[in-house]
């Protein structure tokens, strides 16, 4: 089975939206976990902490502890996050140099790493920052955090735009990190990455299995009761 020739029915007519994936990925960031959040699309998952639940995030220029986005003209550019966006302070925060950053990252620090993704393999593998000839430069911070945070999600679309999917047996993009993802949140489904296993823990209530499959580039697994994928309207 490849992602060149695979066709498949997509279910976009019930998917979440990407406040909703991200909503349901902070749903499972225990209270003061460090939590480092991808750019892009992952920063999200920081508007959506349960009530009574605080992370403490980190971001690779070097800061610990940030807090919400300033209101706009409030803005400080000499205080911003790694992708470049202005951000404030939580009592107690801190500042330190970019070594010692990456140090925290590659000391095992962080209790969780949230990052988006072009492909997931079922042995866990991860290519998120290349697509062929397209994509930045060089893989940066990422190829650290995969492997320094203890726990690594993945939240993204469940196919691509074009109709492929991006859970697949093998990735064919460079790979960002090797068997690191724990957990995947998608459009349409949470899946565990468990002994080289795709495992279906939650799916949208109004679509099958079969459907889910159909959209997957691997095997699904089933390991007790699947639950119903239920997030709120944003």
């Amino acid at each position: 089975m490849t992602t060149d020739t695979l066709a498949l029915n997509t279910r976009d007519d019930i998917k979440l939206s990407n406040a909703q994936i991200a909503w349901r990925a902070a749903q499972d960031i225990a209270d003061g976990a460090y939590v480092n959040l991808g750019i892009g699309f992952p920063e999200m998952v920081a508007r959506y902490q349960p009530p009574g639940r605080q992370a403490v995030f980190h971001t690779e220029n070097g800061v610990l502890d940030f807090g919400e986005p300033p209101a706009a003209g409030e803005e400080d550019w000499d205080l911003i996050n790694a992708g470049k966006k202005a951000v404030t302070l939580k009592p107690g925060a801190a500042f330190f140099h970019h070594a010692d950053s990456f140090a925290m990252v590659r000391g095992g620090h962080l209790d969780v790493a949230i990052l988006g993704a072009y492909q997931v393999a079922e042995n866990g593998d991860l290519a998120n920052w290349r697509v062929g000839s397209k994509g930045v430069p060089a893989v940066g911070g990422a190829m650290d955090l995969v492997h320094g945070a203890k726990q690594v999600f993945v939240i993204t679309e469940h196919v691509t735009k074009d109709g492929k999917p991006k859970l697949v047996d093998t990735c064919t993009f460079p790979l960002t990190g090797v068997g690191c993802i724990t957990r995947v949140y998608t459009s349409h489904a949470v899946i565990d990455i468990a002994d080289g296993r795709f495992v279906v823990r939650e799916k949208l209530a109004a679509m099958s299995l079969e459907e889910l499959q159909a959209m997957t580039g691997a095997p699904l697994h089933v390991n007790g009761t699947i639950t119903d994928l239920v997030v709120p309207t944003l």
